[in-house]
Parts: structure tokens; C-alpha cells; sequence
């Protein structure tokens, strides 16, 4: 149980993580919302995959295999960085009841489960990226509210008026980082959705612009965090936060993609928006 408050803005809240207990057996608000987050944005994607091109059971057997993937890699990255304590304690690397799941490895490990499979099942991969991390906002703007519940995902100690205190933050006002992650994936979802319907010109350009927007945020908010994982060296005598660094190359990487792409257009997404009476910036001729 946690005494949560924003003292600055007078909000105090007692939160059990536990939603549900039977005997030995404990159901999570975690898991919980981080269910209704993948919920949604499986929901969100069977009803915008004729938008990018893309068959819906196709879709679901690459959705599929890359939640069991995603899950195997957010455990795997988790474990990595911190392998001299899983050396040492090996038969604790799958249990992941007790928590070490590392939101990159999912992505990473969604992101090549899903790709491998829609391989196999040769249907092109780049407009099953654009539902996928769109379906990745909704999920991660949705499932971030499961680290309030735990009281994790803080930052260091701040004044400012959305400072946020409880037991695990020994008692200081600190930044609420779950809620600054949360706030730009759901403005992500938004922007990117509108995005897609209005002015998307090929297939991977959505995807292109969510490495350049959550890897931006990230790479800020991850500086502020106090439960980062750091590489196992230094450079130059310095501690470098893995994920920070991972977030700086996204972000590049996605502005490099979207240069060379930028005169690249795509027929397909052209049609589909007359069809729907978007503006393309030609006037569409009436009947």
C-alpha cells in the first residue's frame, strides 16, 4: 500500500498495487492495465488495417507471435544489463512475476517477432510496422499508469508543481516520469493517427516518425530516472544509461529514414484518401 501525493497541487491517493486476491494467488493493477492497453490497441488495429494496406489475420498471427516475443525480449534486455546478479542468482531469470521487464527489449523483441512472421507469411512489412507502433502509443501511453500503481518509473527530486511523493521516493517531491511517457505517447497517438489518415504518403513513413517522437522523449525523461539501466563500462570515466543512448541513435535514425524518403510517395495511400474525400492537396474532381 502506498501514501501517493502531488503536494503542490493538493492530490493525495492511497494506492494498493493488488487489484484481486485469492489466497497465494495475486492479480496486479499492472498487469491489469497494462492488459487493457494491449487490448486497445489490438482493437485500434483491427479497425485501421484496411487503412495501411494490410490483411487483418495476417496482421493477428504477426501480433501474436511478436507478444510472446516481446515479452522474451524485455525480460532478455533486462537481464542483460544486469547480468552479474543473474549469474549469480540464474533460476530468478524467468521469473518475471517479481518484476525486470524492460519496455526496449519489448519493442525490440515485438518488433523482430512480428517482422519474422510477416516474412514468412510474405506480406510487407513496412505498413505492419505503421499499425504496430501505433498500436505501441496506445499501449504504452495506457500500460505507464501501471508504474504509478507500483510506485516506479520516478525521476529525481524537483520542485516544480506536478512533483510527485510517496514511500518509494523517500518521502521527496520527484518527477513523474511514468506520467510525462504517458502524456506524449497518447499526444503521439493522436498526432500520428491523423497523420496517417490525412497526409501519409508510403508505407514505413508512420513508423519512421515514431522513432524520431517516443525516441526524442525518451532520451530526455530517461536522464531524469533513478531505476536506469547502465552499460556495464563507462566512457570517458562517465555511467551511460543504456536506454538514453538507444533513444538518441531511434531518434536520429528515424530523421535519417525520413530524409531519404522524403520524395517518396506511394500510389496506394494516394487512392485510398481520394476515396475517402481527404485533401491531397489537388483538388479531387466531383461527379
Amino acid at each position: 500500500m502506498y501514501n501517493v501525493s502531488f503536494p503542490f497541487l493538493g492530490l493525495d491517493f492511497r494506492l494498493n498495487p493488488i487489484a484481486l486476491s485469492f489466497g497465494s494467488f495475486k492479480i496486479h493493477w499492472y498487469g491489469i492495465i497494462i492488459a487493457c492497453g494491449l487490448i486497445l490497441a489490438l482493437v485500434y488495429a483491427y479497425f485501421t488495417a484496411e487503412r495501411f494496406h494490410v490483411d487483418r489475420n495476417k496482421l493477428f498471427d504477426c501480433v501474436i507471435v511478436g507478444i510472446i516475443a516481446g515479452v522474451i525480449g524485455a525480460r532478455a534486455y533486462y537481464v542483460l544489463f544486469k547480468l552479474d546478479y543473474y549469474i549469480a542468482h540464474p533460476a530468478e531469470i524467468i521469473m518475471i512475476n517479481n518484476g525486470g521487464l524492460a519496455i526496449y527489449g519489448g519493442l525490440i523483441g515485438g518488433l523482430l517477432g512480428g517482422c519474422i512472421t510477416a516474412k514468412i507469411l510474405k506480406i510487407k512489412i513496412l505498413p505492419i510496422l505503421d499499425v504496430a507502433v501505433l498500436g505501441f502509443l496506445i499501449g504504452q501511453g495506457i500500460g505507464r499508469w501501471g508504474n504509478f500503481f507500483n510506485q516506479e518509473a520516478f525521476g529525481t527530486v524537483t520542485d516544480l508543481p506536478w512533483g510527485m511523493m510517496s514511500e518509494n521516493t523517500a518521502l521527496e517531491t520527484v518527477h513523474p516520469c511514468f506520467l510525462y511517457e504517458s502524456l506524449w505517447c497518447i499526444l503521439g497517438f493522436v498526432f500520428l493517427h491523423f497523420f496517417s489518415k490525412k497526409f501519409q504518403k508510403y508505407p514505413g513513413q508512420v513508423f519512421y516518425l515514431y522513432l524520431v517522437w517516443y525516441g526524442f522523449e525518451r532520451m530526455i525523461v530517461e536522464g531524469l530516472r533513478t531505476d536506469s539501466l547502465y552499460l556495464p563500462f563507462g566512457l570517458f570515466g562517465m555511467d551511460l544509461r543504456v536506454s538514453q543512448l538507444l533513444s538518441a541513435a531511434i531518434f536520429l535514425l528515424g530523421i535519417v529514414l525520413l530524409i531519404v524518403n522524403r520524395n517518396k510517395e506511394d500510389k496506394f495511400y494516394g487512392n485510398y484518401r481520394r476515396k475517402k474525400g481527404v485533401r491531397t492537396g489537388k483538388r479531387a474532381s466531383s461527379k
